[in-house]
């Protein structure tokens, strides 16, 4: 399934973007408080390559020795090289992940050696443990933790202050074991640096972090945590997907790799880590203090308001010799969350599809949030078909529950054209009929438009063209040029306008 070489780490995964030429260097001091996210905003909006800054300057007026790696995942194909293929294999990646999440029986011998690479990659999956990493050179523990010596960024005028943004924090469940790999939990979450040994985890309550604190809470325990800094790509994009509950994101990211993961047990606290991995802070999590987190910079675009998360007490910092600190920033799109979101969405499409098999394709604009509308084709075939379609996406899978619009139309449009989608919502969309609405259904509690934080109305638009009891009036045919008339004159525009055709 892979085309490109396993990326056992961040560092492997930098010398294949400079050997692509995508990756450049920045050896003019720029500070991180706010300078570095402007450049980097900057170049991510022109497409441009990876950033290491080499000399990050901190609040304080110090440069940093560790530099700061930014815009990783800044275009699609390095998202897709992250998971080791090319933009022209994410349908086919696509469509082997969903068959490893809801397998078909092999059918004899001969079917069952078809789906070698599907089992070559479920075995990849089992951790190999290691006594010595890379991520243990050096360790640095009570008094010696600082930090503020880290070249963490404050991205937006109006955060509260530095913000950790590329963080893989990893946790498991009240009752397992260090060993139990397969009940791990690795979530990517805002975390706030507040003191030079404390950090606030900002994670909501359906994400996998907050359930594991829950349980750690209703036992009155603190809660054993490891926030990795610099993880290799596969295991960062792991981090990202919205795997069931059920799946280790540690063991998913071997799949992905093609290799073993190689896990190291932590210095301080009872879990394994990724033993290749920049920088790892090792801490505990209180069951019952919180501070105030925020108001930082979202998706949205718009500031979030400061609300109370738990505390993370930081027992020890273990990085590399001379480690790299991998950062982003998050804003209204396009940033690098937006762009992530465009890969994972053709990614998911098999897997949506294996539940609502009409579906032809689908489109979350990334300047809506990534999320927040969806516009779907369908092949249709009976009425209310729209409908059904909507109900299922909303009810049926997780990943709509915050989508607040969705735009059904035929399987002749692309969806991801707003020319087509234009026309569909002016030429197969009457209002009076063709909109659905509901209330009070569930909404990120970072959209303001909501009347209620939490809750929310969706809608629903039926943009297809209207069949059978649909309708009573007889639907117009499409023009279309005739596809010899198309030919003639490609033709004739060839030899009477050269390199000037369309």
């Amino acid at each position: 399934m892979r085309v490109l070489p396993s990326f056992p780490s961040l560092r492997s995964f930098l010398d294949w973007c400079g050997r692509t030429d995508q990756l450049a260097g920045i050896s003019e001091p720029v500070p991180t408080r706010h300078r570095m996210t402007a450049v980097h905003r900057a170049v991510l909006e022109r497409g441009g390559p990876v950033l290491r800054f080499d000399r990050p300057v901190l609040d304080c007026g110090k440069v940093a020795d560790i530099p700061v790696i930014t815009n990783l995942f800044g275009t699609p194909g390095r998202v897709a090289a992250g998971l080791g293929i090319a933009c022209d294999g994410l349908d086919d990646l696509g469509t082997f992940l969903a068959a490893l999440r809801a397998p078909a029986p092999p059918d004899g011998l001969r079917d069952a050696l078809s789906r070698w690479p599907m089992l070559k990659a479920a075995l990849a999956t089992r951790p190999r443990i290691v006594s010595a990493a890379p991520v243990h050179e050096q360790v640095s523990a009570g008094t010696q933790i600082d930090l503020g010596a880290l070249p963490v960024q404050t991205h937006w005028p109006g955060d509260a202050g530095p913000l950790i943004t590329w963080p893989v924090v990893v946790t498991r469940p009240h009752g397992s074991g260090r060993a139990e790999i397969n009940r791990y939990n690795a979530g990517v979450y805002r975390a706030q640096v507040i003191a030079r040994d404390k950090i606030i985890l900002r994670w909501l309550p359906h994400r996998g972090g907050a359930a594991h604190h829950r349980g750690w809470a209703r036992h009155g325990n603190a809660m054993p945590v490891a926030i990795v800094l610099g993880c290799d790509p596969a295991t960062l994009l792991s981090a990202a997907l919205p795997l069931p509950e059920t799946v280790s994101e540690l063991s998913f990211a071997g799949a992905l790799n093609n290799a073993r993961p190689r896990l190291v047990p932590a210095k301080t606290v009872d879990l394994m880590v990724p033993a290749d991995a920049e920088i790892v802070l090792e801490g505990m999590v209180s069951p019952t203090e919180l501070a105030p987190e925020g108001p930082f910079g979202d998706h949205t675009g718009y500031y979030n308001r400061a609300e109370r998360f738990p505390v993370m007490q930081v027992t020890a910092i273990t990085h590399r010799r001379k480690p790299l600190y991998l950062s982003t920033y998050t804003g209204r799109p396009p940033d690098e969350p937006a762009i992530i979101g465009e890969v994972f969405n053709r990614l998911a499409l098999p897997t949506i599809r294996a539940q609502i098999p009409e579906i032809r394709d689908l489109w979350l604009p990334p300047a809506a949030c990534s999320y927040r509308i969806a516009v779907i084709s369908i092949d249709k075939r009976y009425p209310g078909q729209a409908r059904r379609v909507m109900m299922g996406l909303w009810g049926m899978l997780p990943q709509f529950s915050y989508t607040k619009m969705i735009i059904v139309v035929d399987a002749d449009l692309d969806p991801s054209n707003w020319d087509d989608i234009a026309w569909a919502l002016a030429t197969r969309m009457d209002p009076s009929r063709d909109v659905m609405m509901l209330e009070n259904t569930p909404m990120d509690y970072l959209d303001f438009a909501s009347p209620q934080a939490g809750l929310a109305g969706k809608m629903g638009i039926d943009a297809t063209v209207k069949i059978d009891s649909e309708t009573s009036r007889e639907w117009g045919e499409v023009m279309q040029t005739a596809p010899a008339d198309a030919a003639f004159a490609a033709d004739l525009l060839s030899r009477v306008m050269p390199g000037r055709q369309p």
